[in-house]
């Protein structure tokens, strides 16, 4: 009988086994899969990447999940983000239904208050993110812009540098 503190020997060992058996194998599907696996370029992406955690935690903390079981579930979810991204590359439609934009928050020193209202984001959130990326001066920044991921990009640089077009494609404004 396990309690919050202890659990018998044999489902340690048993548990242990099953992290060893099951991490192995998501590193042996990785490899064949690719990197993309992990990568947080979507937030298709990240869900797969939630999804995966998720299956790991259940097989490994739930006796009753065979490792089989387990070792099907995630190799069903990388085959259809490896399927799923070919489909968005080849049908521009998927793309367009499935992908956020990414939105404009800073337009130089400007806030953006529409797109910020319309994702969340405040602008303490924005300002920590300029921290993050060592902005000395509110003069230095180009844009700040929320990514499809969720992450924030803050880019900047010195006033005499001018920003790319290629750079804020796609970015809504």
């Amino acid at each position: 009988m396990e309690n919050w503190l202890t659990a018998p020997w044999g489902t340690v060992l048993e548990t242990a086994a099953t992290v060893f058996i099951i991490y192995s194998i998501i590193v042996l599907f990785v490899r064949i899969a690719g990197l993309r696996t992990f990568a947080k370029m979507s937030s298709f992406d990240f869900a797969s990447t939630v999804a995966m955690g998720s299956i790991l935690a259940t097989v490994v903390m739930n006796g009753d999940t065979s490792i089989l079981k387990g070792a099907v579930a995630l190799a069903t979810i990388m085959v259809f983000q490896q399927v799923f991204a070919g489909l968005k590359l080849r049908v521009p439609a998927i793309e367009t239904l499935t992908q956020n934009s990414p939105t404009l928050l800073m337009d130089g020193t400007e806030f953006m208050h529409n797109n910020m209202r319309r994702t969340g984001v405040n602008r303490a959130d924005i300002v920590a993110k300029l921290r993050e990326a060592n902005v000395i001066e509110l003069s230095e920044v180009k844009a700040v812009v929320l990514e499809t991921t969720g992450d924030i990009s803050v880019l900047h640089g010195t006033s005499d540098k001018v920003l790319d077009g290629i750079i804020m494609e796609g970015v809504v404004r």
